[in-house]
C-alpha cells in the first residue's frame, strides 16, 4: 500500500512526498511495491479523504505523532486509512497558522469536501499505532 503525503509551507507549494510501502497480495501471497503519484485517481467520484497535521521543526510531540501516523497508514485491516491524502504544514511558515496553533501543536485537521477544516480531538502520545489508526478511520467514517 502507499500513502501520499504533501509536505510544504505557505512560501512554497506543498510538494508531493511519494511514500513506498511493500504489500502482500492476499490471494496469491506475492509481495509487490505499489506507488501512487499526484495524478492517481480513485475509482469513485468523491474527492479523496484529506488529513492535515500542523507542526513545526523541533517539536518532539509532532515528530512522535508523525511516526505513529506513518505506521498507521501502513496497516491494513478494517480501519484501513492508507487512501488518505496527508499533508504536513509548518506553522512557522504562515503567520496565521502560527497565531492559531503555536501553543496547540501537533494539531490534526480533516479537510471536508467543501474545503473547510475540522480540527480533530488531540491524540494522546501514549496511544498505540492501532488505536491511532482506528481513531483516524472513525473521523472519516462519520
Amino acid at each position: 500500500m502507499a500513502v501520499r503525503m504533501l509536505i510544504g509551507n505557505a512560501a512554497t507549494k506543498p510538494q508531493l512526498f511519494q511514500h513506498f510501502r511493500s504489500s502482500v497480495n492476499p490471494t496469491t501471497g506475492n509481495s509487490r511495491l505499489q506507488f501512487f503519484t499526484a495524478s492517481a485517481s480513485f475509482s469513485s467520484s468523491h474527492s479523496p479523504r484529506k488529513l492535515v497535521l500542523y507542526s513545526k521543526p523541533g517539536c518532539c510531540l509532532c515528530d512522535g505523532l508523525k511516526e505513529k501516523l506513518d505506521a498507521a497508514f501502513s496497516l491494513s485491516g478494517p480501519n484501513f486509512i492508507g487512501d488518505i491524502e496527508f499533508q504536513i504544514r509548518d506553522i512557522t511558515s504562515n503567520p496565521e497558522w502560527e497565531r492559531l496553533y503555536q501553543y496547540e501543536i501537533p494539531v490534526l485537521a480533516r479537510i471536508r469536501e467543501d474545503g473547510s477544516e475540522e480540527t480533530l480531538p488531540r491524540l494522546s502520545p501514549c496511544l498505540g499505532v492501532e488505536l491511532v489508526q482506528k481513531k483516524i478511520a472513525a473521523v472519516f467514517d462519520q
